[in-house]
């Protein structure tokens, strides 16, 4: 391995870290290769000595070193690199106990077999070393990057008052691919060697790892393993687990099926309400079609009525006319006959002229009558032509007014409707997409513009009502007025 372009510098003890992470990337890309004689290995950090090393040895060497505390700051980091490789590099080495990928696990003969759950792997012969009065050893983060091909969750040493104690809980979740990862984690072992039998059955184990799958037995024998599964876990078979599974999922199921029946029973209750204001308001718009038309035909009566008074009032006068021009005629005629008599006769001429006198004076008075009567035709011709505006301004009042009516009523209609329909979309189940909020959005949206609309036509309606309502005042007060002026001529 070369390792000379470092040598010549110095680190710190702050730069240990830093300082290994270097060094290890570049023994994992290859950069740094580690020599091997024969069958054994040569540590490329203590080139003065040369001494070849097993692979665990190697491995125990590496890690002594780095914990020495009497070494440099640089020989503990490239150690500490050096350990770390060769600890992940356990799967791709041909040692015992390694293999070049995770060995698969068989299929699962016994399903009734009690594990531990959540489901947890035993590690155990975990390196370490006395130190400041107590063992030490690796920390779980560590542990966990080296078995990092399994996948695990975290691995907990396991302490007591006197350190280190070598066993680690490896923890691989609840879920089946935890499960699959933990039988990964246990064949992996079984395969090279270093499984529970291989522990048990093995004086003198050596430095190596070795792990299996908790089971029923770890989970009930004595000792600081059992106590930390017994309070983490509980025994459970896969068909235990699969039961409970099919259990949950046909809660969850009927659960469900239960929120569906409400949603659609809601449902069907906010179609009925929506079927049923809908229904009113047709039947609201009916009457109001037929009150419409018994408005217009009682107009239509009074329209008729006024027409038959005003002709009834212009025939009066034409009669009173005639009358008039009757009575002068018969005052000419007795004129002309008085002047006859005086022609004929000289008796009681004072008589005469003063029935001449009379004649004259009552001449002129139906003279004045007639005067006074072409005038009040006249302002009975200008009162009828004033009704006659009244009523087409009236009627012109009342067609704006229903059309003012019309959009009203449809605006609110459309108001209803709109608010069942924005009711109905807010209760539809299932999840709500993107195109549904959207569109409850829009709903929202021209409801709100329709009460806007709805609201400025009643504030609108309000004005023209109260200028009606002067108009109207002002109007009956000049009716009046020109009817007493009719009366007294």
């Amino acid at each position: 391995m070369d390792h000379s372009s470092d040598e010549d510098t110095e680190i710190s003890d702050s730069e240990i870290d830093d300082y290994e992470g270097k060094i290890y990337a570049r023994l994992m890309s290859g950069d740094l290769k580690l020599n091997k004689n024969g069958e054994n290995y040569i540590c490329p950090f203590c080139s003065s000595k040369k001494k070849n090393y097993s692979k665990s040895s190697l491995v125990q060497h590496a890690s002594g070193v780095s914990a020495a505390p009497n070494r440099e700051a640089k020989e503990k980091a490239v150690h500490r690199a050096l350990f770390k490789y060769l600890k992940n590099g356990l799967a791709k080495s041909p040692e015992p106990g390694s293999h070049a990928t995770p060995v698969e696990p068989q299929p699962l003969q016994n399903r009734d077999e009690k594990f531990v759950w959540p489901w947890m792997g035993v590690l155990v012969n975990v390196p370490t070393e006395w130190k400041d009065g107590r063992q030490i050893g690796e920390s779980g983060n560590r542990l966990k990057e080296q078995l990092s091909h399994f996948c695990p969750l975290r691995v907990i040493p396991l302490w007591t008052f006197r350190g280190h104690t070598g066993n680690a809980i490896v923890e691989f979740g609840k879920d089946w691919n935890g499960f699959r990862n933990a039988r990964t984690f246990e064949s992996h072992f079984a395969a090279g060697g270093f499984g529970k039998k291989d522990w048990i059955g093995k004086k003198n184990q050596g430095s190596e790892l070795y792990g299996w799958l908790a089971r029923a037995e770890d989970y009930n024998s004595p000792g600081i393993i059992a106590d930390h599964l017994r309070k983490n876990g509980d025994l459970k078979s896969v068909n235990d687990l699969a039961k409970e599974g099919a259990r949950k999922n046909d809660r969850l199921v009927a659960n469900l099926a239960n929120q569906i029946e409400v949603k659609n029973r809601y449902l069907q209750e906010l179609e009925c309400k929506y079927s049923e204001t809908t229904a009113s308001l047709e039947k609201m718009m009916g009457q109001r079609e037929q009150l419409l038309q018994s408005y217009n035909e009682e107009i239509s009566k009074m329209q008729q009525l006024a027409r038959r008074h005003s002709q009834k009032i212009i025939d009066e006068n034409q009669k009173l006319r005639s009358d008039l021009e009757a009575k002068m005629n018969d005052l000419d005629v007795r004129s002309k006959q008085l002047d006859e008599i005086a022609a004929k006769s000289d008796y009681d001429r004072r008589s005469l002229e003063q029935e001449k006198q009379k004649n004259a004076i009552k001449s002129s008075h139906l003279k004045l009558a007639t005067l006074e009567q072409q005038k009040a035709d006249e302002n009975v011709l200008k009162l009828v032509e004033e009704q006659k505006r009244e009523k087409h301004a009236a009627l012109k009042k009342i067609l704006m007014l229903e059309q003012q009516l019309d959009a009203k009523q449809k605006l609110e209609l459309e108001i209803q409707q709109l608010k069942g329909k924005l009711k109905v979309m807010e209760h539809m189940p299932g999840d709500e997409d993107s195109a549904s909020k959207n569109k409850i959005n829009e709903l929202s949206e021209a409801l709100q513009e329709k009460i806007d609309e709805l609201d400025g036509m009643e504030s609108l309606n309000q004005t023209l009502v109260i200028k009606e309502s002067k108009s109207n005042i002002e109007l009956q007060e000049a009716r009046k007025e020109l009817e007493n002026v009719g009366r007294h001529i």
